[in-house]
């Protein structure tokens, strides 16, 4: 199957939101706060998406799921994901995110963690299909802004419904489908299967986005070729690497695999983000939770292992500057520059 490049650049519709590319962010929990959101924004995502907010929260009136319902203007487009086990509370909670500002409501039906199947909610909702369609009607119906969701390609192998289930959203009016290729089995494991996302595309007319296994641009583009489908989710390739975007856009468009950035971008990289956290957040949480991010900026760095077990450890912004700067003297010394 040959790209239409003239289509896979422009970027799919959703609804009344159009895309200015095909790579977007998947949303991931513990990570996609406003922070990162902007750093992949600002190097070429054309969508980004909020790590999910449980719904049941916000119809209680949460206050601290209410905070990670903002957005900022320069992130535009912007999803926020929500998860939720029935009809009402999906449809409260959607139209919180909208009167949050969001561009789009998205729906989780692929996370795997015990917990949140335990509640009945995310991919546990793949095994009642009609509930499943309840849910996404309601929400459809409760807002004006697009309706899109976010599922795997089954509970197991023996039960690949996926196909099923995405006739079934796109007969209520949900406006794209995003199809991790993996079952809530594998959970993370395993190849992700492209095939199936290619069926789910042929199956229906409202945009499809793949995701699993893209982690370079090359991936991307070979997704897209496989698969025909609108657009491609990054999710972890994205961590400590907000470029992968810029880059799958540019090999897209020219050919051309743009060289990955260098040891100094990526502590400039890491910096902005400590410091975008740090904003939202303030120092004594943001420079907390910059210790799961601060390591992936130094994937693959000679020297690394020790370097991040520094980081880990950092407790203030001047912590983090003088690792920032210990592991820039490093990179000189080993001629990386």
């Amino acid at each position: 199957m040959a790209i239409d490049v003239q289509r896979t650049l422009q970027g799919p519709r959703i609804g009344r939101v159009q895309l200015d590319g095909p790579a977007v962010l998947a949303p991931m929990a513990g990570v996609c706060n406003v922070a990162f959101r902007l750093l992949c924004k600002e190097q070429g995502a054309a969508l980004v998406c909020s790590e999910f907010v449980s719904a049941k929260a916000l119809v209680m009136g949460n206050k601290r799921s209410y905070e990670m319902l903002k957005v900022h203007e320069a992130e535009r487009p912007v999803s926020i994901q929500i998860f939720a086990s029935t009809p009402e509370d999906a449809a409260r909670a959607a139209q919180a995110v909208e009167e949050a500002g969001a561009d789009i409501v998205d729906f989780n039906m692929g996370c795997p963690v015990p917990k949140i199947i335990k509640a009945e909610a995310g991919a546990a909702l793949m095994r009642t299909p009609k509930r499943a369609e309840a849910i996404m009607a309601a929400m459809v119906k409760a807002v004006r802004i697009p309706v899109t969701v976010k599922m795997r390609t089954g509970w197991d192998e023996h039960s690949i419904d996926v196909i099923d289930l995405a006739r079934r959203f796109e007969g209520v009016g949900v406006q794209a489908i995003a199809v991790h290729g993996r079952t809530r089995s594998q959970m993370r494991s395993g190849r992700a299967n492209w095939e199936i996302i290619g069926r789910v595309k042929e199956s229906i007319a409202i945009p499809v986005i793949g995701n699993g296994d893209v982690q370079t641009p090359q991936d991307a583009a070979q997704m897209l070729a496989l698969t025909g489908c609108d657009g491609v989710m990054i999710g972890r390739a994205a961590l400590g690497n907000p470029w992968i975007f810029r880059r799958v856009h540019h090999y897209l468009r020219t050919g051309e695999l743009l060289p990955e950035p260098s040891l100094a971008e990526r502590i400039d990289m890491a910096r902005r983000h400590l410091l975008l956290l740090c904003e939202l957040k303030g120092e004594h949480t943001a420079t907390r939770e910059m210790r799961q991010h601060a390591p992936y900026y130094l994937k693959g760095f000679p020297g690394a292992a020790a370097f991040r077990a520094r980081l880990v450890r950092c407790a203030s912004i001047a912590d983090y500057e003088e690792a920032f700067a210990a592991i820039l003297e490093a990179g000189e010394r080993r001629g990386l520059h």
